[in-house]
């Protein structure tokens, strides 16, 4: 199965935002993003044009793809069913994203990244309604509970997990229980609770439709 392997916290600074790819490292002082904020490479330090609108609807995909950790061809087949459901493509897009499985283990506190949540569940340690899936695309839909198996609820990895995830706001549509590494989906997601890191969908739009 095709993933990214390169160092993620590059992916950060070529960004110039952070994308909180590393967990618990991202809101430290080891973050790359607080150690040199410039782009990867050896010209980073010198004088660029600024980007034409091509490059900034091409930046914006590229950013969207490494927030969800998803490579090209995944991402256009998320954009081409987003483009057929009534609504907005854009909001269906981030929609679809936001309901993928790892995306879900992340958001509730079960794994510190998305990369580990994916990891949880290509490892099959996650349950959908009680039945295994080890599928991180495979999307979540309203009433579904998530869950980890039971021998992970204790494992030191969920465990520093849970204890970020407690410093941090849960999403209103979801239902976490965090000590019982449950939890069920209420609603749909709000595009208002998906602003960090910032994404402007219309950009995705654009450029996937010229």
């Amino acid at each position: 199965m095709a993933r990214y392997r390169e160092a993620v916290c590059r992916l950060c600074r070529r960004e110039g935002i952070k994308l909180y790819l590393k967990g618990e490292r991202c809101f430290t002082e080891k973050c790359a993003i607080e150690k040199r904020n410039v782009p990867p490479g050896m010209h980073s330090r010198t004088r660029r044009r600024a980007a034409a609108a091509y490059g900034e609807q091409l930046r914006m995909k590229q950013r969207a793809r490494r927030i969800y950790g998803v490579l090209e061809r995944q991402f256009r087949n998320t954009f081409e069913k987003a483009e057929r459901a009534p609504g907005k493509t854009g909001e269906n897009l981030l929609m679809l994203l936001e309901r993928r499985l790892d995306t879900i283990v992340h958001r509730c506190g079960f794994a510190s990244s998305r990369a580990q949540a994916r990891q949880l569940v290509l490892h099959g340690h996650v349950r959908v309604n009680g039945k295994k899936v080890n599928i991180p695309s495979y999307v979540v839909n309203v009433n579904d509970e998530v869950s980890l198996k039971d021998k992970m609820k204790e494992n030191a990895v969920v465990l520093q997990a849970r204890e970020l995830a407690g410093r941090q706001s849960t999403m209103s549509w979801l239902e976490v229980d965090r000590e019982g590494s449950r939890a069920r989906v209420t609603a749909l997601p709000k595009r208002e609770e998906l602003l960090t890191p910032p994404i402007t969908e219309q950009f995705i739009v654009e450029l996937y439709s010229k």
